[in-house]
């Protein structure tokens, strides 16, 4: 027990450290907190300075729902909350006013609230109508003066919210999501390149390639990690007052469509690699004939140079990226020949050497498919 409270303590100091030296997930995190707190203390004290006691506690809830990690959600849950509570009052008011105070009005106001609470448009807020409309049916007693109160209150947790965010905006990531997306790039390409060296070595080392196989699985886990992390700084972006470097709006719909482009090229990789694994163990990698293992080893590594291409944070130039993956496209069909024209090959081998052949036709494909949705992005 002492060693779990001590390793929570340590994760939680270290946590603290990188929010401290750095931009980053840890330190918006620590300062969201940090708003969330000071904007609840001050919608509290305003409320009960302000308002009957019966309400205050509506004022710092509401600061809550305001304060989200992006200015866009936090408007839209603020917006979804108020909804919300104006159908509740509302309803409660009205059941009130004209059947009474009652169990089955009580009933009555809880199927009604439910039924109005699962319409799309108030969200995740939806239960908040039957809350907020519980609250001003009991404590208020239906009565407009409480209700007055309550919007009151909720009025003064959402503008101390939001004022917190217009104040100290969320941070934006751009240049962050975009060389994250380029350090997977770079990552896969040296992959291809590794692969290219094992395919030619006379002596292949197998346990790199069963790391290999076990990596790709971290790096698919790491492409959806930062695809998660482009669409929220996307949407960091809507109604951020906060300045952000020019072309931002154009690099990330940029980076989200590469990792689209990534995602789909590690399938094959991942094939490739196992393809390679599986024929290193059965020996037919040594039975490959002498000119395609070269050969096959610059299909892979113009592959990888058209990846580095697409991965940079800059804008690919267009020109250029057609240029290399022509190139690689062109090394592919200087092979293909070659593999067809070797009758003396056992039907393993001429099977291994049209597997791997698929894989690098298919990857091309899909870098050709990228290209174009790239060039629109």
């Amino acid at each position: 027990m002492t060693r779990r409270i001590r390793s929570a303590a340590t994760e939680r100091v270290g946590y603290l450290r990188r929010a401290v030296r750095g931009a980053g997930s840890e330190r918006d995190e620590v300062l969201l907190g940090a708003k969330t707190v000071i904007a609840a203390m001050a919608a509290w004290t305003l409320a009960r300075y302000l308002l009957p006691p019966s309400v205050s506690t509506f004022a710092p809830f509401t600061t809550l729902v305001s304060l989200q990690a992006t200015v866009y959600r936090s408007v839209r849950d603020c917006l979804q909350y108020v909804l919300a509570m104006a159908a509740g009052a509302t309803l409660a008011a009205t059941l009130a006013a004209v059947a009474g105070i009652h169990g089955w009005t009580f009933a009555l106001l809880t199927l009604i609230a439910l039924c109005i609470g699962r319409i799309r448009r108030f969200g995740q807020q939806g239960t908040q109508v039957a809350v907020v409309g519980f609250f001003a049916f009991s404590s208020g007693q239906g009565q407009i003066d409480y209700i007055g109160h309550l919007v009151a209150s909720v009025g003064i947790g959402a503008l101390c919210g939001l004022a917190a965010h217009l104040v100290l905006a969320p941070a934006r990531h751009t240049g962050r999501r975009q060389q994250a997306v380029a350090d997977l790039y770079a990552t896969m390409a040296r992959r291809l390149n590794d692969l290219a060296d094992t395919l030619e070595a006379n002596d292949p080392d197998r346990d790199h390639l069963r790391h290999w196989r076990r990596d790709w699985r971290r790096l698919s886990a790491e492409s959806e990690r930062i695809r998660h992390a482009i669409e929220a700084e996307i949407e960091n972006g809507r109604m951020n007052p906060r300045r952000t470097t020019c072309g931002a709006g154009e690099a990330l719909p940029r980076a989200r469509e590469a990792i689209t482009v990534a995602e789909r090229s590690m399938d094959h990789l991942r094939s490739m690699t196992r393809t390679l694994d599986y024929a290193l163990v059965s020996e037919e990698l040594g039975n490959l004939p002498g000119p395609f293992r070269p050969r096959f080893g610059a299909v892979l590594r113009a592959v990888a140079t058209a990846m580095e291409e697409i991965g940079q944070a800059s804008p690919t130039d267009p020109e250029l990226l057609n240029a290399k993956i022509d190139e690689a496209a062109a090394e592919l069909d200087r092979v293909q020949p070659q593999e067809r024209t070797a009758p003396e090959a056992s039907s393993a081998v001429q099977a291994l050497q049209g597997t791997l052949l698929t894989d690098a036709g298919r990857l091309l494909a899909d870098l050709r498919s990228g290209r174009q949705s790239l060039a629109r992005a």
